[in-house]
């Protein structure tokens, strides 16, 4: 299970309705609801920095959040919707879904590569190229895995690592249907280009044929 889930600190709201949520935000704050997990809907507001804030480091409505709130048992939320002024496209509202720990949700789960220096691939001068640092899974909230590990050992140069030869965690399973790509083994750079090079003189001598063969029609 991750070993930290982050917290997300907010204030009971009072009032509801267009003019107390004016009032919120005239105060630099962003008000919110939280409902669901059989409990009456709770009013909440959140100061618009760090609201702002954790919006701009992505993930936030992928992310399994922490909820304190004063006067109130924390409780694991998700979130289900920011509303943005349609202008300046701040946030204006959001809504937070309590969790049970038997609730299934879809989360980006970090990976971690090992035995690197067990890839013939990577003797021979090749480098790793990281497609996916985190991959998204179906994972129930209370056991939620805090990584995926890839093992590197045995691949060559231009093999790849694929979410099918990865041993998940159990009780998860990709959001993705299809055999995606995690990482691969890239050739050294001069290699590369060298081999770039070669296929730009194929593609310019297949370009020559085929307008040879037009002007000849």
């Amino acid at each position: 299970m991750a070993g930290e889930i982050p917290d997300l600190v907010a204030l009971e709201r009072t009032g509801t309705g267009k003019g107390a949520a004016r009032q919120t935000r005239r105060h630099g704050m962003v008000p919110g609801v939280v409902f669901g997990g059989d409990k009456d809907p709770l009013a909440i507001q959140i100061p618009f920095n760090e609201l702002f804030k954790r919006l701009k480091a992505g993930r936030f409505k992928s992310t399994l959040w922490n909820l304190k709130v004063d006067g109130h048992e924390d409780v694991r939320v998700i979130c289900r919707d920011v509303q943005r002024d349609v202008v300046k496209d701040l946030p204006t509202h959001l809504d937070l879904m309590r969790l049970r720990r038997t609730t299934k949700i879809a989360l980006f789960i970090p990976v971690e590569f090992i035995n690197e220096e067990e890839a013939p691939g990577v003797k021979k001068g090749g480098v790793v190229t990281v497609v996916r640092p985190e991959v998204e899974l179906v994972c129930t909230a209370g056991e939620i895995p805090e990584k995926i590990t890839v093992d590197l050992t045995g691949m060559n140069i231009n093999d790849v690592a694929t979410i099918s030869s990865v041993e998940l965690p159990a009780g998860t399973k990709p959001t993705i249907d299809r055999d995606f790509v995690i990482a691969n083994i890239s050739a050294p750079t001069g290699l590369a280009t060298d081999d770039d090079e070669e296929g730009e003189d194929e593609v310019a001598a297949d370009e020559v044929e085929v307008v040879g063969q037009e002007e000849e029609e």
